[in-house]
C-alpha cells in the first residue's frame, strides 16, 4: 500500500515519465498525439477508429504492432496532458517537410472518416492543426475531398464550410 502512494505521488511530482519509448522531441509521438487527440473527440474511439490508428501508425512510421501500441499508449499519455495542438505541431514543423507534414493532415482526415461521420469538432481540429503545420486551406480542403472520395461517400458530413 505505502508503495502505491510512492507511486502517485512521484507520478504528481515528476509527471514525465521516463518510461516512455518515444521522446517529447520524436516527431513520431507529436503526430501520434495529435491524431489520438481527433480519434477522441467525439467521446470513446470506436472499434473502427482504433483499427484505422493503429493501421495509420504502423504502416506510415514503419512499425510493428507492439511498437505502435508503445507509441499510442505514450501519445495519449502526452496528448491528455497537453493544454493545446502547438507543442505537437511545433515538433512537427521542426522534423518534417511540408509534403511530411501534408500527410499528417492526410492521417488526421482518415481519422475523422473512420467512424464514417465528419463533425464541426473533428473539423475544426483539423483546420486548425494544418495552420498551425504551416498547410494552406487549399490543400487541407484537397486533401479532405481526396479521403472524402477515397471512402466512397459514405460519410455523413455535419461540418461546415467543407
Amino acid at each position: 500500500m505505502l508503495d502505491g502512494l510512492r507511486q502517485f505521488i512521484a507520478d504528481i511530482v515528476a509527471p514525465n515519465d521516463q518510461s516512455r519509448s518515444f521522446g517529447d522531441s520524436d516527431y513520431r509521438l507529436a503526430a501520434t498525439a495529435l491524431l489520438v487527440h481527433v480519434v477522441s473527440l467525439d467521446g470513446q474511439p470506436t472499434a473502427a477508429e482504433q483499427r484505422k490508428l493503429h493501421s495509420l501508425i504502423e504502416s506510415h512510421f514503419g512499425l510493428d504492432h507492439g511498437t505502435a501500441d508503445r507509441l499510442i499508449a505514450d501519445a495519449t499519455q502526452v496528448e491528455g496532458e497537453a493544454v493545446d495542438l502547438y507543442h505537437f505541431t511545433s515538433v512537427i514543423m521542426r522534423s518534417l517537410d511540408e509534403e511530411g507534414r501534408k500527410r499528417i493532415v492526410r492521417m488526421m482526415w482518415e481519422l475523422v472518416y473512420a467512424d464514417g461521420q465528419v463533425t464541426e469538432f473533428e473539423d475544426n481540429v483539423v483546420w486548425r492543426a494544418s495552420d498551425l503545420l504551416g498547410i494552406s486551406q487549399r490543400d487541407r480542403i484537397d486533401l479532405k475531398h481526396a479521403v472524402a472520395e477515397r471512402v466512397g461517400g459514405q460519410v455523413k458530413d455535419g461540418a461546415v464550410g467543407g
